[in-house]
């Protein structure tokens, strides 16, 4: 028996292309070597599922690597299509500050659950616990499928396999040596979108405090390179959170990241004469309180200790004590406090995958291989990464849109 569409890979791109496809008449056989689908939609968002941005469509693009391939996809199927069609569907959706959608119930297993509804709605046939091995295009034109289990055959394929993030779901890469088995050049995948090693030895002590409205720039050469503004969270091995997160992307490009210097300002709403002036206030007001009390004021109780310690301040002496060269130093550390990059976390812990198929080889009105006709890609597989947010999610869903519609 030859099937109509064979996707490979039950994620957001395979899932929604076996929709789009089913839903233009076509029988679909969707393919997963795990034991359920979605398994890293069940991750995202920290289980919350942060499906998409409601910002305009023309502002998506500067918020991907290669952002460029997905505009005509975007054409067919943006981010305010996509939440149509969850509503559609009878799926409620909250937007949160920052533009961010989620399922109105929170849930990323509720996201699951009514994709596996839509598929049996749409006659999708499932096969899990099946890894794809090999497959070849046959001279007749039809695509040859090895599996663990079986041979199938096929007229068109939808390569939908993921990049090598989070290889615990089934990401480890399998579509990449299947695409270059066809010919197609696959840029080098690296982690993106993940925490960074720092080599503070210190920074254990702060595992676990969460800062909101910082800053955290990266320096090089004395110049700022990048920076970005949101949530950090310091970490056992270091810091991590959405700021750190997209900021990820820009050391992922640098050639030799080990000289740069990570900085985080603690008040970016704030200059640094400001900053002094509110000292200067607090310690009037608090002069015979010992300064790592009056500091509570500035900045969570965990980490005063320390950052004391780096102005070579002891806790212990009172505000009516402090020097103007010492006020000094903690405006300058509340606008810059020094942290050493050692490396990017791996595979294990990052949340996508920058490199895969290189998109000049793609087709971006269709998602066709420019290389092999009637092998298409769609998601992570591409040459593709967006920041924290859902972008990364929404270009799955649009380019498995795509791929499902013209396959």
């Amino acid at each position: 028996m030859i099937n109509q569409l064979a996707v490979i890979g039950a994620g957001p791109a395979g899932i929604m292309a076996s929709v789009s496809a089913s839903q233009s008449g076509k029988k679909v056989l969707l393919i997963d070597r795990n034991s359920c689908i979605g398994q890293k939609l069940l991750l995202a968002g920290a289980g919350r599922c942060n499906l998409t941005s409601d910002i305009p469509v023309e502002e998506f693009f500067d918020k991907y690597h290669n952002g460029d391939f997905l505009r005509n996809a975007f054409a067919q199927f943006s981010n305010l299509d996509l939440m149509q069609f969850f509503k559609d569907n009878g799926l409620e959706l909250e937007v949160e500050r920052g533009h961010r959608v989620f399922p109105a119930t929170q849930s990323s297993k509720d996201i699951v659950d009514f994709f596996r509804k839509l598929l049996e709605t749409c006659r999708v046939q499932l096969w899990l616990r099946n890894r794809v091995l090999k497959i070849e295009k046959q001279k007749d034109g039809i695509f040859k499928i090895l599996t663990k289990k079986a041979e199938i055959f096929s007229k068109s394929i939808i390569l939908a396999t993921g990049g090598k993030s989070y290889p615990s779901t089934g990401s480890r890469g399998d579509g990449y040596r299947i695409a270059r088995s066809f010919g197609h050049t696959i840029v080098k995948p690296i982690p993106v979108l993940c925490g960074i090693n720092l080599k503070e030895n210190w920074i254990k002590q702060w595992q676990g405090i969460t800062l909101k409205n910082i800053e955290v720039k990266i320096i090089t050469g004395g110049k700022i390179v990048a920076n970005e503004k949101g949530e950090m969270i310091f970490t056992h091995f270091g810091i991590s959170g959405p700021a750190v997160l997209n900021l990820s992307r820009y050391i992922a490009e640098m050639k030799n990241p080990s000289g740069i210097k990570i900085c985080i300002d603690f008040k970016p709403a704030l200059d640094e004469k400001t900053i002094e002036m509110r000292l200067i206030d607090e310690f009037k007001k608090n002069s015979n309180k010992y300064i790592k009390n009056t500091m509570k004021n500035l900045l969570p109780q965990n980490i005063i200790d320390e950052f004391l310690l780096m102005a070579t301040i002891h806790g212990d002496i009172k505000c009516n004590q402090v020097t103007v060269h010492q006020r000094k130093l903690i405006v300058s550390l509340l606008k810059d406090f020094p942290l050493t990059f050692d490396s990017l976390r791996g595979f294990e812990e990052a949340i996508v995958t920058r490199g895969g198929v290189k998109t000049s080889e793609i087709n971006p009105k269709t998602m066709e291989s420019k290389i092999v006709p009637g092998l298409f890609f769609a998601g992570e597989i591409i040459d593709v990464d967006g920041k924290t947010g859902g972008f990364n999610l929404q270009a799955a869903f649009s380019t498995g849109f795509v791929a499902g519609k013209f396959a």
